[in-house]
């Protein structure tokens, strides 16, 4: 069953059940994110950078948990949207180490797309910069983990679960002192990244790399 909504002025014919943000994305209309990944059953909007606007709604939203429905009009390019969003993403800059040549995810980082596209410095002057004192954790045997490159996106938590039922990787801590913790679900001896790879392949940011690489 599909709905009818409209996207900047585009007229769209849309799954039912669908949330604004994947619509969008299915009919190639951009709109920034950085935790949503499909398949989730409540996305953790913790990235704070969806944002659109709803017709009817009193501010902007963000779009991975709100449904679509017949009739809906959303605009992704306001004033106050694009505000919030260069906001969120300044903040997450001011807790990431910008050291792009040195990182494997260079040219091929989340970030560096979304400062591409809301014309956002990397280096940003907005914030005081705050790094964590542990640059990189080397204590999981197959995994290197750089705290200051991570977003906080939850993917490697996500694709663990899904891969094998129960997360390796957590988050821990609180505020800027949040970080992934690994071995929350499982032994240390009894672990199964020996033959998998899938968190290190979906970070977005060169947060999780391999040692064998």
């Amino acid at each position: 069953m599909t709905v009818k909504i409209r996207v900047d002025e585009k007229q769209l014919e849309v799954k039912k059940g669908q949330s604004v943000l994947q619509a969008c994305l299915a009919n190639d209309i951009t709109i920034p994110n950085l935790c949503f990944m499909e398949g989730m059953s409540e996305p953790p909007a913790s990235c704070r950078l969806c944002f659109v606007q709803v017709a009817g709604m009193d501010k902007p939203v963000t779009s991975c948990t709100v449904e679509v429905a017949d009739g809906m009009v959303v605009h992704t390019d306001t004033p106050a949207v694009r505000r919030l969003q260069r906001s969120g993403l300044r903040l997450l800059l001011s807790v990431h180490e910008v050291d792009c040549k040195n990182c494997p995810a260079n040219k091929q980082c989340a970030l560096q797309d979304l400062a591409r596209f809301l014309n956002v410095g990397l280096k940003t002057k907005r914030f005081e910069h705050y790094l964590k004192d542990v640059g990189m954790d080397d204590s999981h045997p197959t995994l290197t983990h750089f705290p200051n490159r991570c977003v906080l996106c939850g993917k490697c938590i996500h694709v663990c679960r899904t891969t094998h039922d129960r997360p390796l990787p957590a988050l821990a801590g609180r505020g800027f002192d949040t970080v992934i913790n690994f071995y929350g679900a499982w032994e240390p001896d009894n672990i199964p990244c020996n033959d998998c790879s899938a968190c290190a392949d979906i970070c977005p940011v060169g947060a999780l790399v391999l040692k064998s690489d």
